[in-house]
């Protein structure tokens, strides 16, 4: 284990005194808003997730409280400015199927990403429309430049602001906490230059560049990001820690040049009329749709399969036994596990007035020239010219099965994993895990209780269980098929489920987001009320909206929640037929939207709910954080299973009961166990408070005397 750096004296007299501090993580970054090559940021909690409310989360000290750690040096201007905080590094675009679920969710714990998305897109789109509202994917394709100009204007004006950059090599280790399990503590972190910065906090956010080589064709150099050297002192540093480092792989396609693309021939996809922002904050977005800026759909075709399977010899990414995405692959991994097959490219705008294009689909690790052979027999490509060419990349992660649900590690206590360091993929993944860690960085500071979010609350639940309980082997990407509870966690209600627990228990939100939040809610609720009280005949409804499908033949009157239900009728038809008390919920489109949202999903929402109750009850059984799988005998468990446990050190009987290879055996068996332990507990709670009031009575007794 590395040898334990000592913190300087006066660290520790400002300790707790600051938690509005938080770190800059690779998540936000990965939302676009700064660069994994930069050293350290401090960010206020707003940035990361919030805008502190609570009067005991405003920062009164200098030294920070918590410190993110990236791993590399960025590039400055001429006029030494960080070019590259705020960058986008792989897609311009964010959001899409299960990905603006997260989006909206880390909005709702007043994130900065969606924010920014709303002021810097060039094309917004909702996916799946063509299924209900609990699927539907918000989506936008993104000015790169002008993303990056909105994100340092929000940064570096934010005031108690401190942004230091440099190469984090190393970790500052002292003493554990006893009252903590983990076999030490980290106190800050060590600079490629020797400099140290202190904290009672740290976040690593390490992205693609722990380990990082970039792959083109046969060749292979060290670098996190083309242009950027990778961090090799800090995946060592890890590794003698003890964590479990795994080895994964991504890859970017090539950059064309837009005036070399004949888009006449091409299907244009045009953008959403109105648009739908990310962010509840806003009402729309900064452009106007007859503004934005088309898409386009062109397909590969044979002679791009016989040019990869011709030249694989030449690409040494491919042949890699490292696990690349699944859901995101390579053109080489597409044309290898679906021969004979067709497949979608979309040509998609990198900005107002940028000269290129990023081809969706056609990632790929290919030398240089047939990169530019393969492009050019493509439709609509003929006489493409690639102006950067595609690469892969290969980088170290940590098995997140290391980390509990709030982010921290097991083996360092006060140390954050957020990000692809955690085997995740996509900006959206990592900003939802770097709101998470930010805040409980922050809350474990000020020695507050972790803020989880669980499965049954929202897509950033089951993100962060599926890591910490399954693991994985391969870039990890949300879908909305890895979540049970979908009709429930949908992308309109993020505001209802995650704002005022935000708010209340992590002090994330502002001021101004909660009162929206709260607005909303008692709005839905009284109009679901007043839906549900209003009732007419059948016919007499086919009366009042003569559109609708409605059976004349029903006996029972009909409320006018259930005729919202039809595809037919919204609230305006509604509102129309019956002015009052209608007509006033048709005002804000938002809450109109949601009426009609919440009435179709009414009926199995219900039943729904009561599943949720079932998983909540296995939430709420907390297993000790101490325990000790491989030794304990009072519990019967087989050593396999004691193995997984005290690899996955879960929380709770129903994290437990989600690990693969723990049987329904030894969950009743731990469930037996973990009631006899809080009966035993309580009983000794019990029994001190009972000998006092004996000591009091004898006393009492000794004085009347």
């Amino acid at each position: 284990m590395p040898g334990l750096r000592q913190p300087p004296p006066q660290l520790g007299a400002a300790l707790g005194l600051c938690s509005s501090l938080t770190a800059w993580t690779q998540s936000v970054r990965s939302a676009g808003a700064v660069d994994p090559g930069v050293g350290r940021r401090l960010l206020p909690s707003r940035l990361l997730g919030s805008e502190v409310g609570d009067p005991p989360l405003k920062p009164v000290r200098i030294l920070p409280s918590v410190v993110s750690a990236s791993v590399s040096v960025s590039r400055k201007d001429q006029a030494g400015q960080a070019t590259t905080l705020g960058q986008m590094s792989c897609n311009p675009s964010f959001g899409g199927i299960g990905k603006g679920h997260l989006m909206r969710e880390v909005d709702a714990l007043d994130g900065l990403c969606s924010r920014i998305c709303d002021q810097s897109g060039v094309h917004y789109k909702v996916l799946n429309r063509r299924k209900g509202p609990a699927v539907w994917g918000l989506r936008a394709q993104i000015d790169r430049k002008l993303y990056k100009q909105n994100m340092q204007k929000e940064i570096l004006n934010t005031p108690l602001l401190t942004v230091q950059e440099g190469a984090v090599e190393d970790l500052i280790l002292t003493e554990p906490e006893p009252e903590h399990t983990g076999k030490c503590r980290v106190s800050g972190v060590v600079l490629v230059d020797g400099s140290t910065v202190y904290a009672e906090s740290v976040i690593l956010t390490t992205g693609t560049f722990l380990r990082g080589m970039i792959v083109i064709g046969l060749e292979m150099h060290p670098a996190g990001r083309l242009g950027d050297q990778p961090s090799i002192g800090l995946a060592q540093t890890l590794e003698k820690l003890g964590f479990v480092v795994g080895r994964l792989k991504t890859g970017t396609p090539p950059r064309i040049a837009k005036d070399s693309i004949n888009f006449s021939i091409l299907n244009k996809q045009t953008p959403d009329n109105p648009s739908v922002p990310f962010s509840f904050t806003n009402e729309t977005v900064w452009i106007k749709p007859e503004d934005q800026l088309p898409c386009y759909l062109t397909h590969t075709n044979p002679r791009v399969d016989e040019i990869v399977l011709k030249n694989l010899h030449l690409n040494s990414h491919v042949k890699e036994t490292t696990r690349g995405p699944r859901y995101c692959p390579s053109i080489e991994s597409k044309v290898l596990r679906f021969p004979n097959r067709l497949h979608q490219v979309w040509l998609e705008p990198e900005g107002m007035d940028s000269d290129l294009i990023y081809p969706q689909g056609l990632s790929m690790t290919l030398p240089a020239e047939l990169q530019e052979k393969m492009i050019t027999c493509i439709r609509g490509l003929e006489k493409a010219k690639v102006i950067q060419p595609g690469y892969g990349v290969q980088y170290d992660y940590l098995d997140p099965r290391q980390i509990t649900p709030s982010l921290e590690t097991h083996l360092v206590q006060r140390l954050f994993f957020a990000g692809q360091i955690n085997g995740t993929t996509g900006y959206e993944e990592a900003a939802a895990q770097g709101v998470i860690a930010g805040i409980n960085a922050s809350l474990r500071v000020s020695r507050k209780p972790p803020f989880v979010v669980s499965r049954t609350e929202g897509y950033i639940g089951v993100l962060i269980d599926d890591l910490t309980t399954l693991g994985t082997s391969e870039p990890y990407r949300m879908f909305t098929s890895r979540v049970e509870f979908r009709l429930s966690l949908r992308p309109d209600n993020a505001d209802i489920r995650l704002t005022l627990r935000g708010y209340k228990d992590a002090g994330c939100v502002s001021q101004q987001r909660y009162e929206r939040a709260c607005w909303m809610k008692s709005s839905l609720e009284e109009g679901i009320s007043v839906l549900k009280s209003i009732e007419f005949s059948s016919s007499k409804w086919k009366n009042l909206i003569p559109e609708v499908s409605i059976s004349t033949s029903r006996s029972l009157p009909v409320r006018a929640l259930d005729v919202l239900k039809y595809e037919e009728v919204d609230m305006d038809s509604l509102a129309k037929a019956v002015p009052e008390p209608l007509k006033k919920y048709t005002k804000c489109r938002e809450l109109a939207e949601r009426l009609k949202i919440e009435a179709t999903y009414e009926s199995v929402l219900f039943h729904q709910l009561q599943e949720i109750k079932g998983v909540q009850q296995d939430e709420a059984l907390q297993l000790p954080k101490d325990i000790d799988y491989l030794t304990i005998r009072d519990v019967s468990l087989s050593h396999e299973v004691r193995e997984k446990l005290h690899f996955s050190r879960p929380q709770t009987i129903g994290a437990a009961s989600r690990i693969p290879g723990v049987t329904p055996a030894a969950i009743i068996n731990l469930l037996r166990f973990v009631k006899t332990t809080q009966q035993r507990q309580a009983a000794m709670n019990e029994s001190p408070k009972t000998d006092q009031c004996l000591r009091n009575a004898d006393r009492l007794q000794e004085r009347q005397l």
